[in-house]
Protein backbone atom coordinates (compact mmCIF):
# COMPACT_ATOMS: atom_id res chain seq x y z
CA UNK A 1 0.00 0.00 0.00
CA UNK A 2 0.65 3.76 -0.85
CA UNK A 3 2.38 5.72 2.55
CA UNK A 4 -0.19 8.16 3.12
CA UNK A 5 2.15 11.28 2.98
CA UNK A 6 2.28 14.30 5.27
CA UNK A 7 3.81 16.57 6.47
CA UNK A 8 4.67 15.48 9.35
CA UNK A 9 0.22 -0.51 43.25
CA UNK A 10 2.96 -2.65 43.36
CA UNK A 11 4.03 -5.97 41.42
CA UNK A 12 7.00 -8.10 39.96
CA UNK A 13 6.94 -7.11 36.44
CA UNK A 14 8.77 -9.29 33.86
CA UNK A 15 11.95 -7.77 32.19
CA UNK A 16 11.41 -6.99 28.25
CA UNK A 17 13.76 -5.39 26.37
CA UNK A 18 11.81 -1.63 26.85
CA UNK A 19 12.40 0.37 29.78
CA UNK A 20 8.42 0.09 30.83
CA UNK A 21 5.63 -1.81 31.27
CA UNK A 22 2.07 -0.97 30.98
CA UNK A 23 -0.45 -3.24 32.59
CA UNK A 24 -4.30 -3.03 31.02
CA UNK A 25 -6.90 -3.53 33.38
CA UNK A 26 -10.32 -4.02 30.83
CA UNK A 27 -13.54 -5.05 31.13
CA UNK A 28 -15.26 -5.55 27.45
CA UNK A 29 -18.63 -4.43 28.39
CA UNK A 30 -17.14 -1.08 29.93
CA UNK A 31 -17.53 2.04 27.43
CA UNK A 32 -14.91 3.85 29.28
CA UNK A 33 -12.70 0.90 28.23
CA UNK A 34 -14.07 1.65 24.60
CA UNK A 35 -13.18 5.68 25.09
CA UNK A 36 -9.82 4.17 26.39
CA UNK A 37 -8.57 2.70 23.15
CA UNK A 38 -7.89 5.85 20.55
CA UNK A 39 -5.85 7.31 23.35
CA UNK A 40 -3.51 3.85 23.81
CA UNK A 41 -3.33 3.19 20.03
CA UNK A 42 -1.72 6.86 19.78
CA UNK A 43 0.57 6.12 22.63
CA UNK A 44 1.55 2.68 20.85
CA UNK A 45 2.15 5.13 17.74
CA UNK A 46 3.90 7.57 18.99
CA UNK A 47 5.97 6.10 21.76
CA UNK A 48 5.79 2.22 21.94
CA UNK A 49 9.53 1.93 21.79
CA UNK A 50 9.39 2.69 25.51
CA UNK A 51 7.23 0.19 26.25
CA UNK A 52 5.35 -2.89 25.95
CA UNK A 53 1.44 -3.83 27.12
CA UNK A 54 0.10 -6.58 28.55
CA UNK A 55 -3.55 -6.63 28.57
CA UNK A 56 -5.51 -7.80 31.85
CA UNK A 57 -9.11 -8.76 31.30
CA UNK A 58 -11.67 -8.66 34.25
CA UNK A 59 -15.27 -7.67 35.11
CA UNK A 60 -16.87 -6.36 37.91
CA UNK A 61 -17.08 -7.71 41.49
CA UNK A 62 -20.63 -9.12 41.29
CA UNK A 63 -19.96 -11.51 38.12
CA UNK A 64 -16.88 -12.78 39.71
CA UNK A 65 -18.77 -15.52 41.84
CA UNK A 66 -20.69 -16.82 38.21
CA UNK A 67 -17.23 -17.16 37.13
CA UNK A 68 -16.35 -19.25 39.31
CA UNK A 69 -19.57 -21.35 38.39
CA UNK A 70 -18.19 -22.02 35.46
CA UNK A 71 -15.01 -22.76 36.15
CA UNK A 72 -16.17 -25.86 37.62
CA UNK A 73 -17.37 -27.27 34.00
CA UNK A 74 -15.65 -29.18 31.67
CA UNK A 75 -15.76 -29.90 28.00
CA UNK A 76 -17.16 -33.15 28.86
CA UNK A 77 -20.42 -31.74 31.26
CA UNK A 78 -23.31 -31.35 29.45
CA UNK A 79 -24.07 -27.64 28.62
CA UNK A 80 -25.99 -26.36 26.07
CA UNK A 81 -23.07 -23.41 25.30
CA UNK A 82 -24.89 -21.20 22.96
CA UNK A 83 -27.47 -20.91 24.71
CA UNK A 84 -25.55 -19.21 27.79
CA UNK A 85 -25.62 -16.01 28.76
CA UNK A 86 -23.65 -13.88 31.30
CA UNK A 87 -21.59 -10.61 31.52
CA UNK A 88 -18.97 -12.85 32.22
CA UNK A 89 -18.91 -14.62 28.89
CA UNK A 90 -17.01 -11.56 26.73
CA UNK A 91 -13.93 -11.64 28.69
CA UNK A 92 -13.45 -15.71 28.73
CA UNK A 93 -14.00 -15.49 25.02
CA UNK A 94 -11.46 -13.23 24.65
CA UNK A 95 -9.00 -15.45 26.38
CA UNK A 96 -10.27 -18.11 24.27
CA UNK A 97 -9.75 -15.77 21.19
CA UNK A 98 -5.98 -15.65 21.92
CA UNK A 99 -5.37 -18.70 22.11
CA UNK A 100 -5.16 -18.29 18.34
CA UNK A 101 -2.52 -15.43 18.78
CA UNK A 102 -2.18 -11.78 20.46
CA UNK A 103 -3.41 -10.42 16.77
CA UNK A 104 -6.91 -12.76 16.93
CA UNK A 105 -7.38 -11.86 20.68
CA UNK A 106 -6.95 -7.86 19.99
CA UNK A 107 -9.34 -8.40 16.57
CA UNK A 108 -12.09 -10.32 18.43
CA UNK A 109 -12.07 -7.74 21.86
CA UNK A 110 -12.68 -5.03 19.05
CA UNK A 111 -15.17 -6.84 17.46
CA UNK A 112 -17.09 -7.03 21.05
CA UNK A 113 -16.79 -3.41 21.69
CA UNK A 114 -17.94 -2.78 18.06
CA UNK A 115 -20.79 -4.46 18.84
CA UNK A 116 -21.88 -3.70 22.08
CA UNK A 117 -21.26 0.20 21.64
CA UNK A 118 -22.22 0.94 18.20
CA UNK A 119 -24.21 -2.28 17.01
CA UNK A 120 -26.34 -2.64 20.09
CA UNK A 121 -26.14 -6.13 20.49
CA UNK A 122 -25.94 -8.97 22.75
CA UNK A 123 -22.14 -9.93 23.32
CA UNK A 124 -23.18 -11.42 26.99
CA UNK A 125 -24.14 -14.39 24.49
CA UNK A 126 -22.75 -17.65 23.46
CA UNK A 127 -24.13 -17.91 19.94
CA UNK A 128 -23.26 -14.04 19.30
CA UNK A 129 -19.84 -14.67 20.46
CA UNK A 130 -19.05 -17.43 17.66
CA UNK A 131 -21.13 -14.86 15.17
CA UNK A 132 -18.41 -12.76 16.27
CA UNK A 133 -15.51 -14.95 16.30
CA UNK A 134 -16.41 -15.23 12.45
CA UNK A 135 -16.92 -11.93 11.61
CA UNK A 136 -13.02 -11.98 13.34
CA UNK A 137 -11.97 -14.48 10.89
CA UNK A 138 -11.30 -16.66 14.05
CA UNK A 139 -11.86 -20.40 13.32
CA UNK A 140 -14.87 -20.74 15.03
CA UNK A 141 -14.67 -24.39 15.56
CA UNK A 142 -11.27 -23.89 17.63
CA UNK A 143 -12.60 -21.12 19.57
CA UNK A 144 -15.54 -22.98 20.88
CA UNK A 145 -13.55 -26.19 21.83
CA UNK A 146 -10.88 -23.20 23.34
CA UNK A 147 -13.74 -21.52 25.41
CA UNK A 148 -14.83 -24.71 26.83
CA UNK A 149 -11.21 -25.82 27.86
CA UNK A 150 -9.37 -25.59 31.26
CA UNK A 151 -6.91 -24.07 29.91
CA UNK A 152 -8.70 -20.92 28.87
CA UNK A 153 -10.70 -20.77 32.24
CA UNK A 154 -7.44 -20.98 34.11
CA UNK A 155 -5.82 -17.97 32.24
CA UNK A 156 -8.70 -16.01 32.64
CA UNK A 157 -8.47 -17.02 36.51
CA UNK A 158 -5.17 -15.50 36.38
CA UNK A 159 -6.14 -12.37 35.07
CA UNK A 160 -8.59 -12.44 37.84
CA UNK A 161 -5.92 -13.24 40.70
CA UNK A 162 -3.62 -10.36 39.05
CA UNK A 163 -6.49 -7.67 39.29
CA UNK A 164 -6.97 -8.87 42.87
CA UNK A 165 -3.34 -8.94 43.72
CA UNK A 166 -3.17 -4.93 42.22
CA UNK A 167 -6.12 -4.01 43.74
CA UNK A 168 -7.52 -2.80 40.62
CA UNK A 169 -11.95 -2.78 40.86
CA UNK A 170 -12.36 0.39 38.25
CA UNK A 171 -12.24 -0.34 34.61
CA UNK A 172 -10.08 0.40 33.01
CA UNK A 173 -6.94 1.17 34.64
CA UNK A 174 -3.15 1.30 33.94
CA UNK A 175 -0.23 1.11 35.40
CA UNK A 176 3.07 1.79 34.28
CA UNK A 177 6.07 -0.03 35.97
CA UNK A 178 9.83 0.43 35.07
CA UNK A 179 12.95 -1.86 34.42
CA UNK A 180 13.76 -0.98 38.69
CA UNK A 181 11.44 -4.06 40.59
CA UNK A 182 12.00 -2.37 43.54
CA UNK A 183 10.11 1.13 42.70
CA UNK A 184 6.13 1.36 42.25
CA UNK A 185 4.33 1.57 39.73
CA UNK A 186 1.76 4.74 38.87
CA UNK A 187 -1.47 3.33 38.74
CA UNK A 188 -4.44 5.49 36.80
CA UNK A 189 -7.78 4.42 36.97
CA UNK A 190 -10.30 5.54 34.77
CA UNK A 191 -10.07 7.73 31.53
CA UNK A 192 -7.55 10.88 30.85
CA UNK A 193 -6.45 12.96 28.45
CA UNK A 194 -4.33 12.08 26.03
CA UNK A 195 -1.10 14.28 27.50
CA UNK A 196 -1.45 12.89 30.76
CA UNK A 197 -0.14 9.44 29.76
CA UNK A 198 2.71 11.07 27.49
CA UNK A 199 3.34 12.76 30.98
CA UNK A 200 3.65 9.76 33.50
CA UNK A 201 6.08 8.26 30.33
CA UNK A 202 8.41 11.73 31.09
CA UNK A 203 8.29 10.68 34.84
CA UNK A 204 8.70 7.44 34.74
CA UNK A 205 11.51 7.34 32.15
CA UNK A 206 13.33 10.71 33.83
CA UNK A 207 13.72 12.17 30.76
CA UNK A 208 11.91 13.59 28.01
CA UNK A 209 10.60 10.79 25.62
CA UNK A 210 10.97 11.07 21.66
CA UNK A 211 7.78 10.98 19.55
CA UNK A 212 8.72 8.52 16.79
CA UNK A 213 7.04 9.01 12.89
CA UNK A 214 3.71 6.74 12.40
CA UNK A 215 4.59 3.86 9.85
CA UNK A 216 2.75 3.44 6.42
CA UNK A 217 -0.83 2.96 6.71
CA UNK A 218 -1.02 0.13 5.39
CA UNK A 219 1.27 -1.34 9.24
CA UNK A 220 -1.22 0.21 11.19
CA UNK A 221 -4.47 -0.87 9.54
CA UNK A 222 -2.31 -4.51 10.11
CA UNK A 223 -1.48 -3.51 13.51
CA UNK A 224 -5.01 -2.42 14.80
CA UNK A 225 -7.37 -4.23 12.21
CA UNK A 226 -9.64 -0.51 12.03
CA UNK A 227 -9.35 2.84 12.76
CA UNK A 228 -11.33 6.34 12.50
CA UNK A 229 -10.90 8.46 9.92
CA UNK A 230 -10.06 10.88 13.40
CA UNK A 231 -7.35 8.10 14.55
CA UNK A 232 -5.44 8.60 11.02
CA UNK A 233 -5.72 12.23 10.62
CA UNK A 234 -4.27 12.78 14.18
CA UNK A 235 -1.03 10.62 13.42
CA UNK A 236 -0.75 12.21 9.85
CA UNK A 237 -1.07 15.84 10.97
CA UNK A 238 -3.77 15.96 8.69
CA UNK A 239 -7.63 17.48 9.37
CA UNK A 240 -10.68 15.62 9.06
CA UNK A 241 -11.23 16.31 5.45
CA UNK A 242 -7.49 15.89 4.17
CA UNK A 243 -7.87 12.39 5.92
CA UNK A 244 -11.20 11.75 4.35
CA UNK A 245 -10.20 12.64 1.02
CA UNK A 246 -6.42 10.77 1.13
CA UNK A 247 -8.66 7.54 2.50
CA UNK A 248 -10.69 7.90 -0.46
CA UNK A 249 -8.06 7.90 -2.81
CA UNK A 250 -7.08 4.48 -1.25
CA UNK A 251 -10.62 3.28 -1.11
CA UNK A 252 -10.56 3.75 -5.83
CA UNK A 253 -7.57 2.08 -5.83
CA UNK A 254 -9.00 -0.79 -3.45
CA UNK A 255 -6.34 -1.00 -0.89
CA UNK A 256 -8.76 0.11 1.83
CA UNK A 257 -12.49 -0.76 2.27
CA UNK A 258 -14.67 1.50 4.21
CA UNK A 259 -17.16 0.53 6.93
CA UNK A 260 -19.76 2.63 7.76
CA UNK A 261 -21.29 2.04 11.27
CA UNK A 262 -23.98 3.72 13.08
CA UNK A 263 -21.71 7.18 14.00
CA UNK A 264 -18.79 5.98 12.96
CA UNK A 265 -16.67 4.76 9.67
CA UNK A 266 -13.85 2.65 10.50
CA UNK A 267 -11.20 1.90 7.67
CA UNK A 268 -9.98 -1.62 7.04
CA UNK A 269 -7.65 -2.91 4.94
CA UNK A 270 -8.88 -4.64 1.39
CA UNK A 271 -10.04 -8.06 1.98
CA UNK A 272 -9.26 -8.64 5.90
Amino acid sequence: MTRIQIPVEPINAPITNKPLEMYMFLDPLCSACWDLQPIIRKLQVEYGQYFTIRTVLSTRLNNLNTACVFSKGTVEDDINYPYIQHSVLPSIAVKAAEFQGKKAGLRFFNKIQEYLFLQTKNVTSFSVLQELAYEAKIDVEEFTRDFQSQECLRSFQSDLSITCEMEVDTFPTVVFFNENIEDEGIKISGTYPYDIYVQILQEMLNTSPKRQDPPGLDKLLNRFHSLTTKEIADYYGLTMQQADCELKKLLLRQEVERVVLPNLVVWRLKNR
